[in-house]
């Protein structure tokens, strides 16, 4: 039986980590509020951890999946964190959206301690994560992740190697800018036909079965804009955070991304407007405010 930990029971982790309390598995969760991980083991058959190295305490595969690369470290270096309770031969896999240059240094740390380490970042959002479909974006060695692979097949349908430490962490970064780009993209287009007396829902129609088709298009702006709906399953706050690392990576490597930077700076403008728990899709909303246009 695979011992595995799970750090983080947020809106995706909560899902994925449901689909680890199987009988294959046994399951040790933790998560910053400690409620939530009570009410998690209450209903499944895992045990809830008093900390993370309790958590992780023989486990196997440890799996963070925390909102940024900040929060990693601090799970890792705090007093009872993960450092001092992984044992040699484990392996930690990051889920986070996180840091390339972070996911370096933390594998550098703990390959001294005989731990092996892969960035892991998902894709899918709450449906995927429910559904147990998400693709999981891999950086590591090949051989580690075929011993992690059982376990990220109880969330993943789609599990790639994308190449060496952190490469995961930024192919998910540029993924998400893209993202960005479509969301802000696709309300530029759809307020500018409205404006012109197209009805939204008409435009759509046409333009899913066009070249101008994207995930935003097909699915977010006819269940979330043109409904009102709005619902929160990922924070624009985070979107933020992983465009800006994708900036940072091309502005590290000396590539120009002048379309990319113009995504960042506005979704950081609409992120300041709407505050830090609006979801995505709300910067549409900024784009019809600007416009004194709603989509319909």
């Amino acid at each position: 039986m695979t011992r595995v930990a799970f750090i983080g029971l947020g809106a995706i982790g909560m899902p994925m980590a449901r689909h680890l309390a199987q009988p294959q598995f046994e399951l040790s969760v933790w998560n910053r509020t400690a409620d939530k991980a009570s009410e998690f083991a209450e209903s499944t058959a895992a045990r809830a951890a008093a900390t993370p190295a309790d958590a992780a305490q023989n486990a196997d595969v440890v799996i963070t999946c925390l909102p940024s690369s900040g929060e990693v470290r601090e799970v890792l270096e705090r007093e009872d964190g993960l450092l001092g309770a992984m044992v040699a031969g484990s392996i930690l896999v990051d889920c986070t959206s996180g840091d390339p240059a972070a996911s370096r240094d933390f594998a550098k740390t703990l390959a001294g301690r005989g731990v092996a380490f892969i960035d892991a970042p998902v894709s899918g959002g709450v449906v995927g994560a429910k559904a147990g479909t998400l693709t999981v974006m891999c950086g590591g060695d090949g051989e580690v992740l075929e011993r992690a692979r059982p376990v990220l097949e109880a969330f993943g349908k789609k599990i790639v190697l994308c190449g060496p430490v952190g490469s995961g962490h930024a192919v998910k970064a540029v993924s998400n800018a893209l993202l960005a780009v479509h969301v802000l993209s696709t309300a530029e287009a759809l307020v500018a036909l409205t404006r012109l007396g197209v009805s939204a829902a008409v435009a759509l129609d046409v333009i899913n079965a066009s070249a101008g088709r994207s995930n935003a298009s097909q699915n977010l702006f006819p269940e979330r804009v043109l409904t009102r709906a709005f619902p929160r399953t990922f924070r624009l706050a985070l979107l933020d955070k992983d465009i800006g690392i994708a900036t940072k990576l091309a502005s590290e490597a000396g590539t120009p991304i002048p379309l990319i930077d113009l995504a960042a700076r506005l979704i950081h403008e609409a992120r300041v407007e709407l505050g830090e728990e609006a979801d995505h899709v709300e910067a549409a909303k900024v784009v019809e405010n600007r416009a004194g246009v709603t989509i319909q």
